[in-house]
């Protein structure tokens, strides 16, 4: 039986996962401003690892994990991430960060494998992607809901499903 990690390494293509989101122009932009310093992992080995205990890690601020998140997924956040949020999590568990794009939740994951965290992914397209492959996501009341915050404008004509919230 093969690992949830060999899996990810079987479908990872030098860590650029061009096709892995519903529109090709937005994994263009993606890969145009990560580091690829951290490995990407797609919204469907996010399900898997998630069937196996994967530890999920929100790093969007708290406004943006009220309007919505990943159920069960723990809010770390971007500006104010203090290791000691983390520290009760073994640093041999598999441990996927997350925000709205990818790129915020890139740096906390340098941040954990600098720590010492020996499987950290990065899922590749944040949350819009994870709502635009219609995943469910949940508010502050864990009530699911279709809002989705959008840190930035700039960004907002990718997520194609769900209601972008300012």
């Amino acid at each position: 039986m093969w690992s949830a990690l060999t899996v990810i390494c079987l479908t990872c293509s030098g860590g650029f996962l061009q096709d892995s989101t519903t529109n090709p122009e937005f994994s263009e932009r993606l890969n145009s401003i990560y580091r690829h310093s951290i490995p990407t992992i797609t919204v469907d080995e996010l399900a898997v690892l998630m069937k196996q205990g994967a530890v999920v890690l929100d790093a969007r601020e708290q406004e943006e994990f009220d309007v919505s998140h990943i159920r069960r997924a723990r809010h770390v956040g971007y500006i104010w991430f203090d290791m000691r949020e983390v520290y009760d999590i073994p640093k041999t568990d598999t441990v996927v960060v997350y925000c709205a794009i990818g790129n915020r939740s890139e740096r906390i994951g340098e941040k954990l494998l600098k720590a010492g965290y020996r499987h950290v992914f990065n899922l590749y397209g944040g949350i819009y992607e994870w709502v635009n492959q219609r995943n469910p996501v949940y508010n502050a009341d864990d009530v699911q809901t279709t809002e989705v915050h959008v840190y930035d404008k700039n960004w907002s004509p990718w997520l194609t499903r769900g209601t972008p919230v300012h």
